[in-house]
């Protein structure tokens, strides 16, 4: 039996990037786990041991197959921007964010069923433009922030923030599909071929 492909996460966002370099998972399996910052965790770590953590519930389950699990970790100089809970802490960090720089952490684990395991962060810088209050009363009207780490979607209405990235894009959207392809064919996944 040829072993399948399990995304461990219930982003479409990463789903849709998958299919655009041509794989198509076989399963979706989101993990549920702690995703709580360890006291003084720095953001790329925490992005790479969330992804490890992540893959390593789902591989539980599905032995045989290979997995791909992944985090996406906002970060303004060591502080973490996570999924905002509510309005207030969206508009908090979109003022934030307004005219400064920020990174984006891309974490993946790709398992095979051998038990061979890649993890690996990819870091994307974003510029924000200065934001006035009618931007970000408008953005949070939206509520594109909703389940965003950072409050925001690069691939929304929140492309008008954004003059400047440097690295990759799709990573800021939700997975750095080169490196995790790269990885996938390290691994053997025969559906990664060129």
């Amino acid at each position: 039996m040829t072993a399948r492909l399990v995304l461990a996460s219930a982003s479409p966002r990463r789903l849709d990037l998958l299919k655009q370099i041509g794989i198509v998972p076989d399963l979706v399996e989101p993990a549920d786990i702690d995703e709580t910052p360890l006291d003084r965790e720095r953001p790329r770590k925490l992005a790479e041991r969330l992804a490890r953590l992540k893959g390593e519930a789902v591989a539980a389950a599905y032995p045989d197959d290979f997995i791909l699990a992944a985090d996406t970790v906002v970060a303004l100089g060591h502080r973490v921007l996570e999924k905002p809970a509510d309005e207030r802490e969206a508009r908090r960090f979109l003022k934030k964010l307004s005219g400064r720089r920020h990174r984006v952490i891309g974490g993946f684990c790709v398992i095979a069923p051998n038990g061979k395991t890649i993890v690996k962060s990819v870091v994307t810088n974003v510029r924000f433009k200065r934001l006035d209050d009618d931007a970000v009363d408008a953005y949070i009207s939206s509520r594109e922030w909703e389940g965003k780490a950072g409050g925001y979607a690069i691939q929304g209405a929140a492309a008008a923030f954004i003059p400047w990235i440097n690295g990759s894009y799709a990573n800021v959207v939700g997975l750095p599909v080169s490196e995790v392809l790269g990885a996938l064919k390290g691994l053997g996944y025969p559906g990664a071929a060129p």
